[in-house]
């Protein structure tokens, strides 16, 4: 795999590429056993032919992590039948996305969260074509898309060590101008693109 390919500069093949390569490698799966499953859609556009990662900045008055930044997702509910549908599901309900436009790509690694109850797996996803989103204002207050570029850059994510209930865990963050992403989403942003972009070095880990 060229090892010189920038965010910027990376074409939808070489993009279908590098995550067919990343998920042959095998995904991490964990029972759910007393977790709640749930599925978010990590989802590529390209606009004007750069790729971009779409994030949403939840409302006040969801249950679980107010105003941070997610992937579109959910709880798989018993009519989903599939990670894949309740994450296109979760997609259309939060941002306006149908599943028509989008091009399921696979699964990536279950991720446990700490605080809540939940083992999340990551549905990667490419838009076809530059789709408008549309925040449904309950849920998602505001949509924002990240360049790749920006991710890719050696200090782009920030790791600090917080210590709840005596036990210490490196909490990721990533800035786009204003906008922060951290926590659970942070960790799946970071866990994927050191797997689809193992030539890039990171900063190391503060705090």
């Amino acid at each position: 795999m060229p090892g010189q390919d920038s965010g910027a500069e990376l074409s939808v093949d070489a993009l279908r590429a590098r995550i067919a390569a990343a998920l042959g490698r095998g995904r991490r799966t964990l029972t759910p056993s007393a977790r709640v499953p749930a599925a978010v859609l990590v989802l590529f556009v390209y606009r004007r032919g750069v790729p971009m990662l779409v994030f949403g900045k939840k409302t006040e008055d969801v249950p679980h992590h107010k105003g941070q930044f997610s992937f579109p997702g959910g709880v798989v509910q018993s009519t989903d039948g599939s990670v894949v549908a309740a994450a296109l599901r979760e997609a259309r309900e939060e941002i306006g996305v149908e599943a028509a436009a989008v091009e399921v790509l696979g699964l990536f690694d279950d991720i446990p969260t700490t605080v809540t109850n939940f083992v999340i797996t990551p549905v990667l996803g490419l838009a076809r074509g530059e789709p408008s989103f549309h925040p449904d204002g309950r849920e998602i207050e505001r949509v924002i898309e990240i360049p790749l570029a920006h991710l890719l850059r050696p200090d782009a994510f920030r790791v600090e060590q917080w210590e709840r209930e005596g036990v210490r865990r490196p909490v990721v963050f990533v800035r786009y101008g204003d906008d922060v992403v951290w926590g659970t989403t942070g960790r799946i942003l970071r866990e994927l693109l050191d797997a689809l972009f193992p030539d890039v070095r990171r900063s190391q880990e503060t705090g």
